[in-house]
């Protein structure tokens, strides 16, 4: 006895190679399958689509493969309608709940179809009834669900949408190859601004992921003319960032390395723990600014510029920061609470924050990472950030050309 499934896919299906993609998980999940149709597209710009009869010898096993190839914008020919069942223990999903993507998704229910608030990976879609009668889906974190709450389960009644790459002159699109370290430097640096200035024309917000080493390779000072232009809304970072930049505002150094001259200094090892010091005493990095005890520095301009900052630490963590969410699931929370309006996502010198804002942020949101290891750039993709593109190159130098590109005043000064 089979279960069997007619399934479909449109877009650049053999270019991209994601069809053979879709095949090779057919496999891995034990199934089988038959194309049925194909349509090929025949210019660069036309779509292909293809319809394929799946199945699997067990149902369970047929829902898992369903799911598994939404993550590739494969949906049901014929969905029909979603399956619910009510969430009994706190923090625990029922058995068979329908694993999200982080494509824009939409659940049939009572004959309607309903679009998913906020898409993440790896979470489970709640649906609520409000009091005007209306329904409501949203993913929702394991960790969030409580008894008693409604949640989508199965793979049917669902569809997911693979955002459009768009190559046009003047749109965010510029490379090719999902990481690249040999396209002109310039030419990288220009299409990124012109991502960031896109967003800013519509209204929405630029969100950037550091790590220390922005503060290590010198580029502070460009990022701070960066967030006064207005350029940065929201920063996503660990203990370390904040720490070093405020350790640089303090004493010039960075680990005890002395920024203006690249050597180190004497007792400056002492000198990261002494402005954590510095900045606990004070009670937050927002007090120490009022205070007048940090002057300068990004956390400066991110607090008199009045934009926002997560700081979520790590086991490794001196100090840390009196504004560093030590419990990682609270530092999620409020990662995912400044989502709102973003429109644009830059990831700098640092893999472990990439990583995790990448799991949070719809696949709508175009996404570049910037670091000098290659690996860096591409274990976004390899998580399931499938918009994530990357450019291979000294993070110092690129957001100093990023500055001189963004902020004339900062390109007449360097």
């Amino acid at each position: 006895m089979t279960f069997t499934e007619h399934v479909e896919i449109t877009g650049h299906l053999m270019d991209t190679g994601v069809l053979s993609r879709v095949l090779d998980d057919i496999r891995e999940y034990g199934g089988d399958w038959v194309i049925e149709k194909i349509d090929v597209g025949r210019e660069s710009s036309d779509m292909s689509t293809a319809t394929i009869k799946v199945w699997t010898e067990d149902e369970d096993d047929l829902q898992r493969l369903l799911m598994r190839l939404q993550t590739r914008g494969v949906n049901m020919v014929d969905p029909g309608e979603a399956a619910v069942e009510t969430a009994e223990v706190d923090g625990v999903f029922p058995d068979g709940f329908y694993s999200t993507t982080n494509l824009e998704t939409r659940v049939r229910l009572d004959g309607r179809w309903v679009q998913v608030d906020n898409p993440e990976m790896d979470c489970g879609l709640v649906v609520e009834k409000r009091d005007d009668g209306s329904t409501r889906v949203y993913t929702l974190p394991m960790a969030d669900v409580k008894a008693g709450m409604t949640v989508v389960c199965g793979a049917s009644g669902i569809k997911v949408t693979v955002p459009e790459a768009e190559k046009a002159a003047g749109s965010f699109g510029f490379m090719e190859s999902d990481v690249s370290s040999e396209k002109p430097q310039a030419v990288l640096v220009r299409s990124v601004a012109d991502g960031m200035r896109e967003a800013k024309a519509a209204g929405k917000k630029v969100l950037w992921v550091g790590g220390p080493g922005v503060v290590h390779t010198g580029a502070a000072p460009a990022m701070v003319a960066l967030v006064n232009a207005g350029f940065v809304d929201v920063l996503f970072a660990g203990n370390a960032l904040a720490t070093h930049d405020i350790e640089a505002a303090l004493y010039g150094t960075s680990l005890g390395v002395d920024l203006a001259h690249g050597r180190g200094v004497e007792h400056g090892h002492e000198h990261h723990i002494r402005a954590l010091n510095t900045i606990r005493k004070a009670g937050s990095i927002k007090h120490a600014v009022e205070a007048g005890v940090l002057t300068g520095g990004i956390m400066h301009a991110l607090v008199t510029q009045d934009k926002e900052f997560v700081l979520v630490g790590s086991v490794r963590d001196d100090g840390p920061l009196p504004d560093v969410h030590t419990d990682v699931i609270e530092g999620q929370r409020a990662m995912r609470g400044k989502l709102t309006d973003v429109g644009f996502c830059l990831m700098v010198a640092t893999m472990l924050h990439s990583v995790a804002t990448g799991n949070i942020l719809p696949a709508s949101i175009p996404l570049v990472c910037v670091d000098i290891n290659p690996a860096t750039v591409t274990k976004l993709a390899d998580r399931g950030s499938s918009q994530a593109r990357g450019i291979v190159t000294d993070v110092g130098l690129f957001l100093e050309q990023l500055a001189a590109d963004l902020v004339p005043e900062y390109r007449t000064r360097a």
